[in-house]
């Protein structure tokens, strides 16, 4: 271990939390961490074709410092003896065994039974003396970095036993790049409980299917569809439908996605543009405007497989936002709050600021199937990731 203050070093009262957000991503045995002055964004990515990242805020940690300097900024991340390199704020980022990271969070006995609902608070029939909730609110865990090069030190205290752990890190091969959503040509967001999205995939996960179509628009039904074929057994389809009885029952004023029929002045039936403004029931947000290449509905496949990767970040989520752009590049952006216990907050009360200590997001991104054999040529991109409010 290295003499001197870290580069990093942040302590978090709840491994918890972190082995939760951790938990959604690990469908790769290694990650690549890059440590920020708002905390850690850690991302995994497999074929080039599906990434997930967990960006664990500093509100997070009981404690956060991160003593980052000017470097000159060279391509790799250190520091060049070339005088015409711009000067910038050096972000450390490394790659280390992900695999290894989630087993040592888990060492004191975090409860990891199967099932989707893997994050919550230990089953008190289970419980023993390494899974009661009282010891996982007497746990802390510490980060350390110390200079470039060195492992990511990790200490885990609990009931008076220290355990630390030295992760080798690795150089990232520069190969490590995001898989590119165009903020600026989104022409599909859905945002919902991210619960229902998580029964679809699984009862269409049931026909053991190789591809899934995501079908979406505004004026004319199914409006949402998730459907499901390639598989031995026949096709199946989850269509997210309108209720029309609740809608009979409340005022437009009320229910702006109500659907009501308007007189003209010459007694014909104006619908359209109230049509247009109705959204499966099951959604907060429905945006659907795709262009007039692709008429008035969106279809796009992925590859199933690479879809219930994101099965864990679905379960444990309180929100999921499903978006779209014109490249056909699916982003799956879950919002996850974690209550003081260091399980899931399954409250399912409107949350509209990311201010709270507990709450941080996690993002897939998926590259379309452009036929029926090979994925779709999408560019990569280095842009940083930002996450938006749900």
């Amino acid at each position: 271990m290295a003499d001197g203050d870290p580069i990093f070093s942040a302590v978090s009262s709840n491994a918890h939390h972190l082995y939760t957000l951790l938990q959604c991503i690990g469908f790769a045995p290694q990650a690549t961490v890059q440590i920020t002055p708002d905390g850690l964004r850690v991302s995994v990515e497999e074929g080039r074709v599906v990434q997930g990242l967990a960006f664990l805020d500093k509100a997070l940690f009981t404690s956060y410092t991160f003593n980052h300097s000017t470097e000159t900024n060279n391509g790799n991340g250190g520091s060049g003896d070339n005088d015409d390199s711009s000067e910038t704020a050096y972000y450390p980022h490394f790659v280390i065994s992900l695999s290894a990271l989630l087993e040592t969070l888990k060492i004191f006995g975090i409860n990891d039974s199967s099932g989707s609902n893997k994050a919550a608070a230990p089953n008190p029939a289970a419980s023993n003396a390494f899974t009661t909730p009282a010891l996982l609110l007497d746990r802390s865990c510490t980060l350390q970095y110390f200079q470039h090069g060195s492992p990511l030190s990790i200490t885990l205290t609990e009931s008076g036993v220290k355990t630390i752990c030295e992760l080798t890190t690795y150089e990232p091969d520069g190969g490590e790049v995001d898989i590119p959503l165009q903020r600026d040509a989104i022409i599909m967001k859905i945002i919902m409980r991210s619960a229902w999205l998580h029964n679809a995939i699984t009862e269409l996960a049931a026909t053991d299917p190789t591809i899934l179509k995501v079908s979406a628009s505004a004026t004319k039904a199914p409006y949402f569809a998730l459907s499901a074929s390639g598989g031995p057994f026949s096709e199946s389809v989850v269509e997210f439908s309108i209720d029309q009885q609740q809608q009979n029952n409340q005022s437009g004023a009320q229910q702006p996605q109500a659907y009501h029929k308007v007189l003209a002045d010459d007694g014909t039936s104006r619908s359209r543009a109230r049509r247009a403004k109705l959204a499966p029931t099951v959604t907060e947000t429905f945006l659907v405007s795709p262009p007039s290449s692709m008429g008035s509905r969106i279809v796009q496949d992925y590859r199933f497989p690479l879809i219930r990767k994101a099965a864990q970040a679905m379960a444990v989520a309180n929100k999921v936002s499903i978006r779209g752009d014109r490249q056909g590049v699916l982003s799956l952006q879950f919002m996850i709050e974690l209550d003081e216990n260091g399980s899931k907050n399954r409250s399912s009360r409107e949350i509209t600021s990311t201010s709270g200590g507990n709450m941080t997001f996690v993002d897939f991104r998926f590259v379309p199937l452009l036929d029926e054999n090979n994925e779709g040529e999408v560019e990569p991109t280095d842009e940083e990731e930002e996450f938006d409010e749900l």
